[in-house]
């Protein structure tokens, strides 16, 4: 695959691919602020972080993984 090969991505793959890196970045967010105390701030950090990371593999592996439908297909 060339970095410039393009990908079609639906709808509802774009909104999943969103809410990963979302919480990825919300996980992040609050394990760097300190805006919850000790061990309940590290706890949803580090779950939302983890889950949003561990969910993007299998996406990123459909995504990118799925061929283009010939036009002459149906």
């Amino acid at each position: 695959m060339s970095i410039s090969e393009s990908k079609s991505v639906t709808v509802p793959e774009l909104a999943l691919i969103a809410a990963t890196r979302g919480a990825i970045g919300f996980g992040a967010g609050l394990l760097l602020a300190d805006k919850f105390k000790g061990e309940r701030r590290k706890v949803l950090g580090w779950s939302l972080f983890l889950s949003g990371l561990a969910s993007t593999v299998p996406i990123a592996m459909h995504v990118f993984g799925k061929k283009q439908k010939d036009i002459t297909e149906h």
